[in-house]
């Protein structure tokens, strides 16, 4: 199994990178906000899902653990593949997309390329009490909406079911230069 890609944005095609880890190109399906963002020659560093079939073999990226684990997810509804699991997270951010299943927005979920209807309503039912509750925007104190992809600790802690806000106040306050795993542990005892 391939846990991750660490190299170099060799060629971009169909919504695929290559990425050059050491003289191996490995072709990776992204999202579509990562296929735009991603710029040839640059280092990038994908977290991986690797789906092996009868036929083929396919490398899935990400750039946060959140949004693999969101990936991961969506792939066990029934009539959800990888395909249209990337198409999903190609809507917004994982955290965008993790917020509409939890407020079982499936009409926002079918505007994604070859996700009807009925396979929306099916995310929306079977996800919506996993992936936890809707982030509340209307808030007076100030809340992070983004993903912080350069701390792994909050990414660690969206993939153990902390909602990014959860996550956010857990971290709060826990000095940054104790190594991950350390300001994890800490903010789990909280």
């Amino acid at each position: 199994m391939i846990a991750h890609v660490d190299g170099t944005v060799a060629e971009k095609f169909a919504g695929a990178l290559i990425v050059d880890v050491a003289g191996i190109g490995y072709e990776v399906t992204v999202a579509a906000g990562e296929y735009d963002t991603a710029q040839l020659g640059q280092g990038i560093k994908l977290y991986t899902y690797h789906h092996i079939r009868e036929q083929s073999q396919e490398l899935f990226g990400f750039s946060s653990l959140a949004a693999k684990k969101l990936f991961e997810l969506l792939i066990t509804v029934q009539s959800v593949g990888p395909k249209a699991a990337i198409a999903i997270l190609s809507l917004d951010s994982a955290e965008v997309v993790r917020n509409a299943i939890a407020n079982a927005d499936s009409v926002y979920l079918a505007k994604a390329s070859g996700v009807g209807k009925k396979t929306a309503e099916g995310v929306v039912v079977k996800l919506s009490d996993k992936v936890g509750m809707p982030i509340i925007y209307h808030q007076t104190t100030p809340t992070q909406t983004e993903l912080d992809t350069s701390d792994e600790a909050l990414e660690a802690l969206i993939a153990l079911g902390y909602t990014l806000n959860d996550a956010t106040k857990a971290l709060d306050g826990i000095d940054h230069s104790l190594s991950t795993s350390q300001r994890v542990r800490e903010a789990l005892r909280q």
